[in-house]
């Protein structure tokens, strides 16, 4: 794993190194879009809608809308706000773990001790540990101040960021209001049922078998050689703006026009030394 943010835990007045690390992953299969007809590649560029330009990432900036008017900010402008320059997760309180709402959870992750010795560290998770609560956090992350919930795990410090109480919405639909009359003999029955469905939960028993049957018509295509050459799905000419291309193609195409050039001025196309005198001429220098 690799940390993606470096920072401390605030304990009162015990301050705790940490790497923070993404606790959970992907395990789709990637897929991306192809025109049905020839397989070719489709791409969403970063296309401005004023000159037409593809832009650079380096070059992006990020804008509010209100009405008829649209502020832009800067990367350095959000950069310098007093949030996002933050690296200390601030433990706010402690509150029983029963009283988080699942809705809440949003992202998981890892902490590890940034620090020679992990007595900080130790000590936060034990008390966490024996107090059987969840340390209520405040910290930026992504250009985001966020709201958390520290917890211990598998003997790791586990952050995991809450929802803001205003980004939950609250269920409105007009048949909750409807009165409904159950009788106890279905209530009855209806316990029974759940009792016959009733285990301990082990998340290993649960597999994606969608992912599972789509690996296998995948490597079924690949065995049976029903695929298309991978360079022609990214067509014949070069797009400005920075199109992903194959490199060996323009390195090929490169050295053909520079064949023509050459030829074109001296009346004799300029030779390419063959592989095996380049490796030669290589290793002699």
């Amino acid at each position: 794993m690799r940390a993606i943010w470096k920072g401390s835990v605030a304990f009162g007045l015990v301050n705790v190194p940490v790497k923070l690390y993404s606790a959970t992953e992907d395990h789709d299969i990637p897929l991306h879009q192809v025109h049905d007809k020839d397989g070719g590649r489709i791409r969403y560029q970063r296309k401005c809608e004023a000159c037409g330009r593809i832009i650079d990432y380096e070059h992006i900036d990020k804008a509010y809308v209100e009405d008829d008017a649209t502020v832009v900010l800067s990367s350095k402008e959000l950069a310098g706000l007093p949030a996002e320059r933050s690296r200390e997760i601030e433990i706010v309180e402690f509150v029983p773990s029963a009283q988080l709402d699942p809705i809440m959870l949003d992202r998981s992750y890892y902490l590890e001790p940034d620090s020679t010795s992990p007595k900080a560290y130790v000590l936060l998770r034990r008390t966490l540990e024996s107090t059987e609560l969840t340390a209520i956090v405040r910290f930026a992350l992504r250009q985001k101040t966020r709201l958390g919930a520290l917890r211990v795990r598998d003997k790791a410090l586990m952050l995991q960021s809450l929802l803001w109480d205003d980004e939950i919405r609250t269920p409105e639909f007009p048949a909750l209001s409807t009165r409904v009359n159950l009788s106890s003999k279905e209530l009855e029955m209806s316990s029974a049922l759940v009792s016959s469905f009733a285990s301990d939960f082990e998340p290993s028993q649960y597999t994606d078998e969608y992912q599972l049957q789509l690996r296998k018509l995948i490597d079924e295509r690949l065995k049976t050689g029903t695929t298309v050459d991978t360079a022609a799905t990214f067509g014949e000419e070069e797009q400005q703006g920075g199109d992903v291309i194959d490199l060996m193609d323009a390195l090929r195409r490169s050295i053909e026009k520079n064949k023509t050039t050459k030829g074109r001025g001296k009346g004799t196309a300029a030779k390419v030394p063959a592989r095996s005198s380049r490796k030669k001429a290589q290793k002699g220098a």
